[in-house]
């Protein structure tokens, strides 16, 4: 009987350092893999595709959630692979727009099984947040440490009703072995849930898991709470006048730098002022949708101007400045220069991100602007996010004059001639004022 007994408690001490290290790896590998997930969805796949809507291509969370993930592996690495093989399947996913996927035979196959666990997870809404004293509202969460948090506690409960299960199992077994050994046993009281808890928590060894398990679910809290700390990704604030993206960059086609002028020359791509917003909304003016008056949304541009439609005259003494809310905020120890991507880094980007001809080049760090009701932050912008860009990105040097004029000077680096800091753009002004 006591060698029984033995047995039965090792296999309850295994039990329970099995479920402790399954707290431990799930609540640090799952969250790594969706938020791994995110991040390589916003890099590779959100110029087309959206998670719960069609785009150019189909939406990844129905669509991915519905295929077998070991054709999805193949499929997201070469799709065309597929289709010359003849798949069925792939022949039949190739119809759905005519636009070709890009391949990506770079990413590894947990590269995408992470890419297939975010889209299944899904991005958490938007919280619909007050505006403040400023007129900015507060950012969204990444979501991602509530799926992990939640992932933790599921386990817990399911660890402490295993254990409790175990419990009770081993004392039916000594129970039994007990009797058949003829020994005679009081019968077992009816012990309420309150004492039955009570009991539990006297126990030095419940008391160490339960301790441990929640260590780690305010650990793995915290820990996410820290990694996202300054991470705006989602933040979308509310302005001053509705202005819809989607009507002008998407319906109406306007391109970005007709009003963001900046972008392809300066470091900044510059917030557009109300005159350029004159220069279509002086004739439009939205009266057929308000009874034949102006817009509302209109009207606000008008009175920033002190505009008058009926006499098409301006009153300087009633101007006031639009007060928009920036979005898109990086810190003052960063420095990133519009025109060295827009212009500069055009192709290279492009290709890195797959964007179509028609699509500017904007969309590769701002997200698809042109489907966007009111403005969000798309991308992280962290360190990170950065530098893995520039890791993958391969620069097309041939006819670039940039690069023409660094060539250039580590020739004559090689020669043994005199370089200057002003040959390498070290009297440009935005090297110092910024």
């Amino acid at each position: 009987m006591r060698d029984i007994s033995l047995i039965v408690r090792r296999v309850w001490k295994s039990a329970f350092m099995f479920a402790a290290l399954s707290v431990l790896t799930i609540s640090a590998t799952q969250a790594q893999d969706v938020v791994e997930g995110r991040k390589l969805f916003k890099d590779n796949c959100a110029s087309c595709h959206q998670l719960t809507s069609n785009s150019t291509g189909p939406a990844l969370t129905p669509k991915l959630t519905e295929l077998d993930e070991a054709f999805a592996i193949k499929w997201i690495k070469n799709w065309k692979a597929l289709v010359d093989a003849g798949d069925k399947e792939a022949i039949e996913a190739s119809k759905f727009s005519p636009a070709e996927m890009t391949a990506f035979p770079r990413l590894t196959d947990e590269q995408i099984k992470n890419i297939i666990a975010y889209a299944k997870a899904g991005e958490p809404k938007k919280a619909d947040a007050a505006g403040g004293a400023g007129g900015a509202s507060a950012g969204t969460s990444e979501g991602v440490s509530d799926f992990s948090i939640a992932g933790v506690v599921a386990i817990i409960i399911l660890s402490i009703v295993v254990l409790v299960v175990l419990g009770r199992a081993i004392k039916m077994l000594e129970r039994l072995i007990l009797q058949k050994q003829g020994v005679v046993l009081p019968e077992e009281e009816n012990v309420s849930f309150a004492d039955s808890t009570r009991k539990m928590f006297k126990n030095k060894k419940f008391v160490f898991f339960f301790i441990l398990c929640l260590i780690t679910a305010l650990g793995s809290y915290g820990w996410m709470g820290m990694w996202n700390t300054g991470v705006h990704t989602g933040y979308q604030p509310s302005q001053p006048i509705k202005f819809s993206h989607e009507l002008h960059a998407g319906i109406n086609q306007i391109d970005c730098q007709y009003c963001h002028a900046g972008a392809f020359k300066s470091k900044n791509a510059t917030i557009p002022s109300a005159n350029v917003c004159m220069n279509c909304h002086k004739a439009v003016q939205a009266t057929e949708k308000y009874d034949g008056e102006v817009s509302p949304e209109i009207q606000k541009i008008y009175n920033a101007l002190g505009y008058d439609p009926a006499t098409m005259t301006y009153d300087k003494t009633k101007e006031k400045p639009i007060e928009w809310v920036r979005v898109h905020n990086l810190p003052d120890f960063a420095y990133f220069n519009h025109s060295q991507h827009v212009v500069v880094g055009e192709e290279a980007i492009r290709k890195e991100k797959g964007l179509k001809p028609n699509e500017p080049v904007c969309f590769a760090c701002h997200g698809p602007v042109n489907t966007m009701e009111e403005i969000y932050q798309f991308s992280p912008l962290t360190m990170k996010w950065c530098i893995n860009c520039h890791n993958d990105t391969k620069l097309e040097v041939k006819g670039n004059a940039f690069y023409d004029k660094i060539i250039a000077a580590h020739e004559k680096i090689k020669k043994g001639e005199k370089i200057t800091p002003a040959a390498l753009g070290g009297i440009e002004c935005g090297k110092c004022h910024y």
